[in-house]
């Protein structure tokens, strides 16, 4: 599968060479060539010549020479279909393929991300002047972004509605759901999949937006970050932010950064650290990696490597020996984050950065530094836990040279500590979550919260084992309980009946929550009946509400909803909870009060 030849001869006839390579660097002209210093290596004197008319260069200092196409692969770091593709866009020709679904396919993708891109400008406006937006644009201020940066970065917002994008861009359904902006829920409607939230654009390795990472407002509903779902475009596992606009600084230091949140890419970039980039809502995988050793061989964790521990480290060892590549650790100050380091003290960061130290020796100073080694007890202690450090390296040279590390450190014989390591590693008990049990060093809890019955409950069992039973019109704010709420929430934004994914897709406290319900058995009840009882509690609950909203404001406008609601409360429980009647109260229900 490929390009025409006929296209690619097309491509390259188009192109003004001079004209690209000016593009990226100054060139004087020079008799019928021009003339400038290489953008492939560090040079003082302009080693690279163009031939405009022959559509050729060649630098004279490390070799590179080539036509357009060559260029840009190497300059944009594509393959040969993806530069041909780059070169076509800027020339407005039509590409064939040499597979007839290949073509189709790739112009399938060019509609998906036109509309990710029209997305991203669309949020990124209403982020800039609606007013709807003044308390994200207050958030951002607050962790330091200003506007320049907010306009760099495309950072957008996602109005707190349920389809505003959609009828906005006006695209084909199957277009905006294939996208990833959204889904049709259980009503049978298109609803965007970001509310409420800041969104920040996630391009392709070729600067092409595929996605969102969206982080929810300080005390907002939802999980902390939410991220586009994976898509014919988007794959969380094989996207990393900010890698379209680091990858050239990549190249040049041989050396990326690894963060964990998008802000923390900004604030390295905003010190002229233009080489790190940022997980979407992933951990790092081996996908990731390989993506980044096209770039650079040495990698730099700037996030609490500690954290991940033992279980990461396999993975980092088995990557570093497959894939031929140095992982190495900057020390960040405990409970400070990349974004907030780089504000407060950018020569810090820096200094982090420089003197990142492999990814063992880092675990290894950890175990050290956090050892009694004044007296001989604590020394041997230390030395012994710094061996079970050691020993989950693959390699025994590099074994070999922490050893002497740990020995000197510790005042203990390298040959003893060699005898150590050699022996069988010791089995430990696996630890397990368990519920209600009392807090101990070696048996952490999970501290499960039962959701007691109630009508509330009832409703959210129906809406997860019976969805096509749960009217349209069931609102949030019909409960009361805050957690059972959020679960509904939750499930409304859920793009299907997947209980796993929309477990995965929320917090811990809520995801326990969910999973409670979808193993519990709905009451052998008619549904309208459970509807209707629902219906009631919860009109019980408003005129409790409206009536201390009365004492407070003493509006009388008050008074005949809650009256209404008086009136239909008995009829309801006398129709044994028949939806037909307590259907009346859906109205009443919205009236503005303090929920």
């Amino acid at each position: 599968m490929g390009i025409h030849d006929e296209d690619i001869v097309r491509v390259r006839e188009a192109t003004d060479l001079a004209d690209l390579i000016g593009s990226h660097l100054q060139l004087r002209r020079v008799g019928r060539r021009s003339v400038g210093l290489c953008p492939f290596h560090n040079e003082k004197t302009p080693s690279c010549s163009v031939n405009g008319e022959l559509g050729f260069y060649k630098c004279f200092g490390c070799g590179k020479s080539g036509d357009a196409i060559t260029f840009v692969r190497e300059i944009e770091h594509l393959d040969f279909v993806g530069a041909v593709e780059h070169l076509a866009n800027k020339a407005g020709i039509q590409l064939r393929y040499t597979d007839v679904n290949e073509g189709a396919q790739r112009r399938k993708r060019n509609e998906l991300t036109d509309a990710v891109e029209a997305a991203v400008e669309w949020y990124h406006q209403r982020l800039l002047s609606s007013p709807d937006a003044a308390h994200a644009r207050g958030y951002l201020r607050s962790r330091g972004l200003d506007g320049d940066q907010v306009r760099h970065w495309k950072i957008g917002w996602a109005p707190d509605d349920w389809d505003q994008l959609f009828r906005a861009l006006k695209i084909k359904q199957e277009t905006f759901v294939g996208a990833g902006l959204g889904f049709v829920n259980k009503a049978n409607r298109v609803q965007d999949h970001f509310r409420a939230r800041v969104l920040f654009p996630i391009h392709d390795v070729n600067g092409v937006a595929v996605g969102f990472g969206g982080r929810v407002m300080p005390n907002g509903d939802g999980p902390k970050y939410k991220n586009s779902f994976d898509s014919a475009i988007y794959a969380k596992s094989r996207l990393l932010y900010g890698l379209h606009l680091a990858k050239d600084e990549i190249v040049r230091k041989d050396e990326s950064i690894v963060c964990e949140g998008y802000t923390d890419v900004i604030g390295f970039a905003d010190i002229g650290i233009e080489r790190s980039i940022a997980t979407c809502g992933t951990a790092l995988t081996e996908d990731h990696i390989r993506m980044l050793k096209r770039f650079g061989r040495r990698i730099v964790l700037a996030f609490d490597a500690d954290a991940a521990g033992q279980a990461a480290a396999e993975r980092i060892y088995e990557w570093e020996r497959a894939l031929e590549v140095d992982v190495a650790v900057a020390r960040m100050p405990d409970g400070i984050d990349p974004a907030d380091f780089a504000a407060a003290d950018p020569e810090g960061l820096r200094e982090a950065i420089d003197n990142a130290v492999p990814f063992l020796g880092f675990r290894i100073q950890r175990v050290l530094d956090a050892g009694d080694l004044t007296t001989p007890e604590g020394r041997a202690r230390t030395a012994e836990t710094a061996v079970g450090v050691v020993r989950e390296h693959p390699s025994d040279l590099v074994r070999d040279q922490y050893l002497m590390q740990v020995a000197d450190a510790c005042g203990v014989n390298t040959a003893r500590l060699r005898e150590m390591l050699e022996r069988p590693a010791p089995v430990v008990e696996e630890r397990k979550w368990v519920s209600n049990a009392p807090t101990s060093l070696d048996q952490p809890v999970y501290d499960v919260r039962p959701i007691p019955a109630s009508t509330e409950r009832t409703m959210l069992l129906l809406c997860i084992h019976r969805p096509d039973a749960v009217p349209v019109w069931v609102e949030p704010h019909m409960f009361g309980d805050v957690r059972l709420r959020a679960a509904f929430v939750a499930w409304l934004d859920a793009p299907a009946d997947d209980i796993a994914s929309l477990i995965d897709s929320v917090g811990p406290d809520l995801a326990d929550a969910i999973g409670q319900l979808a193993v519990l058995d709905v009451p052998d009840t008619e549904p309208e009946r459970i509807v209707g009882h629902f219906l009631h509690d919860a009109a019980l609950r408003k005129v409790a509400e409206l009536q201390r909203e009365a004492q407070r404001t003493g509006d009388p406008a008050l008074m005949p909803v809650i009256q209404d609601i008086r009136l239909l409360i008995p009829q309801v429980r006398d129709a044994s909870f028949d939806l037909a009647v307590a259907k009346g109260l859906v109205p009443l229900l919205s009236t503005p009060g303090t929920q």
